[in-house]
């Protein structure tokens, strides 16, 4: 009996430690920073007064060459990389001659929103094209991709990869695929090579996704990364690791206890190249391959070098030949102590790639040590992104449905900011402990847009849109562009129409285009799950004449709550809660509970006026 107890202990103890120690967001680690809202912008100003040849781009998170007039006059394909902060030296060390022409980062472990991203199309723009190369996390091909699309309808050549090469999980998700590690920093460096020789725009990107295809990486972590502001959010015991893991703390294939170096290596190794796995990583004796030692932020440089020595041991024992070796803080999670192993395919075409000289001060084997005075900040673009509909024609609200309109909105967005640290407490438990931050920003911003009536609240069309924008803006991530994806798509249903039924088509076609361009489905455990269930049953509002709107929400917002707690078990398959096992998520989906919460705070609202 005690033999099967234990057994079972021993079963359930990673779900048991990341549940219970996910409270520790509650307590900040260390920080050698002045405040976490400001830490980005000091850093990235201090990366640029380090280093030659790199300014800042004027009011953006932005690092960009400063040979730029030169990149085109020369007609050569520009390259654009960026993400979240909290990866250095990636992304802004990977800019300079031979690799990155700009980076664009976000907020610490958040893609960078929308509006910084185009400022920056449109800066490096030039008729050979922009290849715009990043990590496959949903945030980032969300945001980058709203930019690309903008760009495009400003006459911009612009193309999009996104390398995804974890070969760790295999995700249930459709949408998310795999994830982006190490392997986008060689794939960046090829680029750059490449458009340096005057290569096209589609030959690239082609070359790209070949060597994107042949290269794969697993991670392995030995203590956990803690966003600023916030303590670790998960723990793992002195003589505990854990293998397969995100560069953001999502959870890995298993924890193990600690072994050493050698038997560690051959672990990583051995479950990378298991040809049992959809992901994993071909390899055969002969084979000639490149590697690439990562310091996932915290890991001694002692201890880097041994595990460069028995990686390069292990391959060389099953008869590979390492033809290519780097090793350091390519791609880092913060102080995560830990590494990832990433191996890549080599033809002559790639080896001329990787070998080409690059200014790029992130890339290994590249130092700059010299003191300059900081050049001043090149000006962005001066035209706007927001879309502005003809407001000749737009439907507009009655004074009384203004009123109730501001009312709403103000109500919900005091909800959302009030209930932060419980979406973060939610968001701990499969992702990375930031959702009710990320949404607290949007919430307050559009708060101080209504005070300053910026917003033009008796057109709801327009409202909505600008409300989109204000989320690219200031939540940054992957919520940023859902929740802008949502309104925008709405407010296309409400251009001609603002009754009742109209927000019920409006909810619709948000929904719709949430789904278009997130991936995600009913179903998936995401947000679109309460607010599905609030449409159908809103939809009553649409066949029956004689329904009581303010009854008929009410029965809506009920159903959101009621789904919003159903998520808790349900198996998700979008986002980063996809990566993490069932039987470690137990509780409800932080972005359906948010959904939950300003439904009921507007419905409140709408109670008020009543």
């Amino acid at each position: 009996m005690v033999k099967q107890f234990y057994e079972i202990i021993r079963k359930t103890r990673f779900s048991f430690i990341r549940m219970l120690t996910s409270n520790m967001c509650d307590l900040p680690s260390k920080k050698l920073i002045n405040l976490p809202e400001t830490c980005v912008d000091d850093a990235l100003e201090g990366f640029v007064k380090s280093h030659q040849n790199v300014a800042l781009l004027q009011n953006h998170r932005v690092v960009i060459r400063q040979d730029l007039a030169r990149l085109k006059a020369e007609n050569k394909v520009t390259l654009l990389g960026g993400g979240g902060a909290g990866h250095e030296p990636a992304f802004a060390g990977y800019v300079g001659v031979g690799m990155l022409t700009a980076a664009v980062s976000g907020s610490v472990f958040a893609s960078p929103p929308p509006s910084s991203i185009l400022a920056t199309l449109r800066t490096i723009a030039c008729p050979a094209g922009t290849l715009i190369i990043v990590l496959n996390y949903t945030g980032d091909r969300l945001n980058f991709g709203i930019a690309a699309e903008r760009a495009k309808a400003e006459g911009i050549q612009v193309e999009l990869v996104a390398v995804g090469e974890d070969c760790a999980l295999t995700s249930s998700d459709k949408c998310a695929g795999r994830r982006g590690l190490c392997g986008m920093i060689l794939a960046q460096k090829i680029a750059g090579a490449l458009a340096e020789t005057g290569a096209g725009l589609h030959e690239i990107k082609d070359f790209i996704c070949k060597a994107a295809a042949d290269m794969g990486t697993i991670g392995l972590s030995l203590s956990a990364c803690s966003v600023p502001g916030c303590g670790p959010t998960f723990s793992l015991a002195h003589d505990e690791m854990e293998l397969g893991l995100g560069i953001h703390g999502e959870g890995g294939v298993r924890r193990m206890k600690l072994l050493p170096a050698a038997e560690t290596v051959a672990v990583m190794l051995n479950h990378m190249t298991d040809i049992t796995s959809s992901t994993h990583f071909s390899l055969k004796s002969g084979d000639a391959v490149a590697l690439a030692v990562n310091n996932l932020g915290g890991t001694s440089v002692l201890e880097l070098y041994v595990v460069v020595k028995e990686a390069i041991a292990y391959l060389e024992s099953r008869g590979v030949v390492v033809e290519q070796v780097y090793s350091g803080a390519l791609i880092t999670s913060l102080e995560m102590a830990g590494v990832s192993l990433t191996l890549l395919h080599l033809d002559d075409s790639r080896r001329r790639c990787l070998n080409q000289e690059t200014a790029a001060p992130g890339w290994p084997r590249q130092s700059w040590l010299s003191s300059y005075s900081s050049p001043q900040p090149i000006p962005a673009p001066a035209s706007t992104t927001y879309t502005r509909l003809s407001t000749e024609t737009a439907a507009c609200l009655s004074e009384g449905g203004e009123k109730a309109f501001r009312r709403a909105l103000l109500h919900a967005c005091r909800a959302l900011s009030q209930c932060d640290q419980q979406l973060n407490d939610l968001d701990c438990r499969s992702g990375d402990g930031d959702c009710g931050s990320t949404i607290r920003r949007g919430a307050q911003a559009v708060i101080e847009a209504i005070s300053s009536d910026r917003l033009p609240l008796d057109t709801p069309s327009q409202a909505l849109i600008d409300i989109g924008h204000i989320a690219e803006d200031t939540m940054g991530g992957a919520s940023g562009g859902l929740y802008s994806l949502l309104l925008s798509g709405a407010a296309q249903a409400l251009v001609e129409d603002v009754s009742p039924k109209a927000w019920v088509h409006a909810l619709k076609a948000g929904m719709e285009t949430l789904s278009k361009y997130g991936r995600a489905e009913v179903g998936d455990r995401t947000m679109l799950d309460s607010l599905d269930a609030a449409y159908k049953v809103l939809v009553k509002l649409l066949s029956d004449s004689h329904a009581d709107p303010v009854e008929v929400y009410q029965q809506a917002v009920e159903a959101a709550e009621s789904m919003a707690r159903q998520t808790a078990h349900m198996q998700a398959k979008a986002g980063r809660a996809s990566y993490v096992s069932k039987d470690q998520v137990k509780e409800p989906d932080p972005g359906a509970y948010a959904v939950s919460i300003w439904l009921r705070a507007s419905y409140e609202a709408v109670k008020l006026g009543v």
